[in-house]
């Protein structure tokens, strides 16, 4: 598996896509994997982090990821997959039993929370009320409590 071949990968399958504050989409899981990698998680983390998205959001098909990867960060992607009318509580339990799963949606979540002092009333609050309900719980003992917690803070000063 090669990092840089993953990275160009990502960036192919999300061309064309932004983020809500105009920025190209792939930045998003460049910077999970580089959130990842900044913590110490190995490659496959840091490869699950680039791909978390990819399932949910681009025509990847899980034959390339395979292709790409391996079965235990396609297991991973697909956990983190949000199919159409999920069920939050399902998801939920899905990535909490699977370590790379929940460092990787907390490394998500995190970067997300940065993110979103720049968008609307409206989402700011759905976005704080959801990690109080789902991400604060996940992220208790992690490498990522502390982050997550003042992201959160931040992003309810920014109100």
């Amino acid at each position: 598996m090669n990092i840089e071949i993953l990275r160009e990968y990502v960036k192919v399958k999300h061309e064309g896509q932004k983020r809500k504050q105009g920025t190209p989409y792939y930045l998003h899981p460049f910077a999970v994997a580089d959130i990842l990698k900044e913590k110490g998680f190995n490659e496959d983390y840091q490869a699950a982090g680039l791909l978390h998205d990819t399932l949910e959001d681009t025509n990847a098909t899980k034959e390339e990821i395979m292709k790409l990867s391996s079965k235990e960060i396609l297991d991973t992607v697909i956990l983190l997959t949000k199919e159409k009318g999920y069920n939050m509580q399902d998801y939920y339990n899905r990535i909490i039993n699977n370590d790379m799963a929940k460092m990787v949606k907390l490394a998500d979540r995190y970067h997300n929370l940065t993110e979103s002092t720049m968008t609307n009333i409206l989402f700011k609050k759905k976005y704080i009320n959801e990690t109080k309900k789902w991400y604060l719980k996940m992220a208790e003992g992690t490498c990522f409590e502390e982050d997550i917690n003042q992201a959160l803070e931040k992003l309810i000063k920014s109100l």
